[in-house]
């Protein structure tokens, strides 16, 4: 009897004790729907519907850009292409091998996207292959429910309908890069591409534009169901150049005759650059769709340096397009007027060196002007050796060469105009007056752009105003209130007395543009890259045309038209030309051209030179 009782109330507290256990789980159970099911349901429903619904971001229209007459020289066209979701895909190995059954995919692509897979989110798109055509994507449509993770992406891809004309000065758009990422999440969306020279590296900040967004709802799988809502983001502002597409395209034709060559145009008082070119040139196209590894090779192993801009990044030694600036100098100082004489027997002798005439009988007598339109060397050494080296750099300075002119696009060079204090600081070696004698006719330390040159033209011929050359094309119509360069209005009327006798009596007599109304003035201009030795001059000096290219000289030319009422400088350099015949002629039609086109509205006409050139000695 007592073990019964015993054994009976053993039991019932066992029974106590588990019955008492699974109230307790109840009860948290219990406490535990509660808390999910009333307190948190808020929270579990929009976790659920955020499951439900995606938010993808929409990569903005990128902004065209125009010329100065409303043409698209960048523009958008429709791109198809395949995009993977890797954590929708599960293994993406597999995933891109039963892709490559469907469409091809390059080695590149492929490795790049398993990079990508590997740094990237799970959750976060893949460009896989762009630019595909009707046939691969209705292949990939009809695959579909075969391919987890993939999607076709429907986008836009940048076209430069001009190509090679306008490469250097638009530039090209490319995949961001790791380094370029700036915490914007627009960078990372698949296929977005960036500016990355010229003037889509310039103005990128107009040109993206905003990222949109679009709300969509997905199965279980992450296809999409349906779009729920859709903001198409600020599309990125339009830019407006100041080129004439008409005359760009003209001139780089022009260019074309020579191996290597550029050439610059631009209105004398505005500023606005109506054609840059720089030759040989490039397909920006190929970079937009990501250019192959042998053919960026073969660009940057051509000898012509295909991918120099070399209007704003060429720096040569400006040649005897630099002795105008000389006589300036000289003007300003005082010590010599229009009417100095000097003899030329086709060479000066300083202590024990010669320095020679580029015509080896001489020029005989020969005043300021009579040496512009002959292009005298000797007159040169003999002014510049009374005014000095820092006279002759302090008036390049103003006519802006010696530092970057200010053009709004990337990669400008400054040039270099030497001094004696430049040479001391950089060289640790002072200045030798036989130096100035070499300064004095562009060789020697001295560099220049071609662009540099156009607006040392453009300033010797405008009045004597400090204009800035523009690319973007302005907002107002006017005319800006350049500040003065301090230079008399008597002595630029000497200077521009000896550029027309160039033109009309001296070495360019030659290239003269014909057309009444449409004459040119200007500047002939060789420089040296190799120097002519003593036994060469004794024995006679090799024909440039049978020199190696790599050992011609340079032809330049600087000019502007029309010669009653100056509006446009032109500056045009030949790399290893021989002479300035061949940058003379081409120089002539591209202004030619441009009075033809006319794309700046008529000045009021200047007085007409009025100085005679007299008779040429010698």
């Amino acid at each position: 009897m007592d073990r019964d009782t015993d054994r009976y109330r053993n039991l019932t507290r066992r029974a106590l004790v588990l019955g008492g256990f699974k109230l307790a789980l109840i009860g948290t159970l219990g406490a535990r729907m509660y808390h999910l099911q009333v307190r948190e349901a808020e929270r579990y429903q929009r976790l659920a519907e955020e499951n439900r619904i995606n938010m993808r971001l929409l990569p903005p229209s990128r902004g065209l850009i125009l010329d100065r007459f409303g043409v698209p020289l960048a523009e958008n066209r429709q791109n198809f292409r395949v995009v993977l979701v890797p954590e929708e895909a599960g293994e993406v190995e597999g995933t891109l091998d039963h892709l490559a059954r469907v469409v091809p995919i390059p080695e590149a692509d492929r490795r790049r996207v398993l990079r990508d897979a590997a740094r990237l989110p799970g959750f976060m798109p893949i460009m896989v292959r762009d630019t595909l055509d009707w046939d691969h994507v209705s292949r990939l449509e009809v695959n579909a429910p075969e391919l987890p993770g993939l999607s076709i992406d429907v986008g836009e891809l940048r076209h430069y309908p001009f190509d090679e004309a306008t490469a250097h000065v638009l530039g090209y758009v490319g995949a961001v890069t790791e380094e370029e990422l700036n915490g914007d999440p627009v960078l990372t969306l698949p296929g977005f591409r960036i500016g990355k020279t010229g003037a889509e590296y310039q103005h990128e900040g107009d040109l993206r534009g905003a990222a949109g967004a679009s709300q969509v709802e997905v199965n279980a799988y992450g296809r999409v169901i349906r779009e729920l809502s859709r903001d198409d983001g600020t599309p990125g502002k339009d830019v407006r150049m100041a080129l004439d597409i008409g005359l760009q395209e003209y001139v780089q034709e022009r260019l074309k005759t020579e191996r290597s060559a550029s050439a610059a145009i631009m209105d004398i008082h505005r500023g606005d650059v109506f054609a840059l070119a720089s030759h040989p040139s490039f397909d920006p196209n190929l970079f937009t769709t990501g250019i192959s590894s042998a053919t960026w090779r073969s660009l940057l192993n051509d000898p012509y340096a295909p991918l120099t801009n070399k209007v704003i990044a060429g720096q040569y030694a400006p040649g005897s397009t630099f002795k105008m600036l000389v006589c300036l100098a000289a003007l300003e100082d005082g010590r010599i007027n229009e009417n100095h004489t000097v003899w030329c027997p086709g060479h000066m002798t300083l202590g024990n060196h010669r320095f020679h005439c580029w015509k080896r009988g001489g020029h005989g007598w020969l005043d300021m002007i009579q040496s512009i339109s002959q292009s005298c060397d000797v007159f040169f050494y003999d002014v510049a050796r009374r005014i000095g080296v820092d006279k002759i750099a302090e008036m390049a300075n103003r006519l802006g060469l010696g530092s970057t002119v200010g053009l709004d696009l990337p990669g400008e060079q400054p040039g270099l105009i030497p001094t004696r204090q430049w040479k001391s600081d950089n060289l640790g070696q002072p200045w030798q007056q036989g130096e100035t004698l070499v300064a004095a006719i562009g060789q020697g330390y001295v560099l220049a752009t071609p662009l540099q040159l156009c607006v040392m033209q453009a300033r010797m011929v405008n009045g004597g105003k400090a204009v800035v050359p523009r690319l973007t094309y302005p907002a107002d119509e006017g005319f800006p209130e350049w500040p003065d360069i301090g230079v008399s209005e008597h002595a630029l009327q000497v200077i521009f007395d000896g550029m027309q006798a160039v033109t009309t009596t001296g070495t360019a007599r030659n290239f003269q543009i014909p057309e009444e109304g449409l004459e040119m003035g200007g500047k002939t201009g060789t420089s040296q890259v190799r120097r002519i030795t003593m036994a060469e001059r004794a024995t006679g000096v090799i024909r440039q045309q049978d020199r190696p290219w790599r050992d011609r000289h340079h032809g330049l030319f600087v000019g502007f038209a029309p010669l009653h009422a100056p509006r446009y400088a032109c500056a045009v350099v030949v790399e290893h030309g021989g002479s300035s015949a061949v940058a003379a002629p081409i120089a002539r039609d591209i202004l030619h051209e441009t009075q033809r086109r006319n794309p700046a509205v008529p000045m009021v006409p200047r007085p007409l030179a009025t100085a005679d050139p007299g008779p040429i000695a010698g």
